[in-house]
């Protein structure tokens, strides 16, 4: 489940957005709101746009996007592909509603009223086994079968051409030996006359 979520500039790590956390996991995510604060800090135009990094029994998965970071903490049970969904989706309606204004930000949490999308969507992530997520997992299986598929074919369509390069350089070397064999016999003829 998504217990923290923060959204910050890349930049110089000014943060955005913010989810409101439930009372009883306040004093909880302190200690993590300050890792996520060096998380920020630390990012580069180097760093990888997708990264998940262990923290104790908690996970930080973040996504970077047109100079914006979208991180969330989860427990280290939480499958990280639904994760990365609930950021994409983060992600796709922050751009749709702020995108022009983030480099603008002068102060933190400028967004705040983002916060209310993130808590409408952290509901639909709660639950690992809810329909919807199952759903969205069942379809990232299908992608990779898709995928595996695909690899199979080439793979399959490789092993044919092997097998005709095979038979062609048989073909080849028994002519070269005919070949040879023949030269040498001419030879033999060639000295004889």
């Amino acid at each position: 489940m998504p217990k923290l979520t923060i959204i910050a500039r890349t930049r110089d790590g000014l943060p955005l957005a913010a989810s409101m956390e439930d009372d009883k996991y306040h004093r909880d995510l302190d200690v993590f709101k300050n890792q996520a604060k060096r998380i920020f800090k630390q990012l580069t135009p180097s760093s990888p746009a997708r990264l998940s990094i262990e923290s104790g029994s908690e996970v930080f998965h973040y996504i970077i996007d047109a100079g914006v970071c979208y991180l969330v903490l989860t427990e280290r049970s939480y499958p990280k592909r639904l994760a990365f969904n609930y950021l994409e989706e983060l992600q796709k309606e922050f751009n749709l509603m702020y995108a022009q204004e983030v480099d603008l930000a002068a102060r933190p949490y400028a967004f705040i009223k983002f916060d209310a999308f993130i808590q409408k969507t952290k509901k639909l992530y709660v639950d690992t086994r809810a329909q919807r997520n199952v759903n969205k997992l069942n379809e990232d299986l299908a992608d990779v079968q898709k995928i595996m598929m695909t690899n199979i074919q080439e793979v399959l369509g490789r092993g044919e051409r092997l097998d005709s390069v095979m038979k062609h350089s048989g073909k080849l070397r028994d002519g070269a030996r005919e070949y040879a064999r023949q030269a040498k016999h001419l030879n033999t003829q060639m000295l004889l006359r």
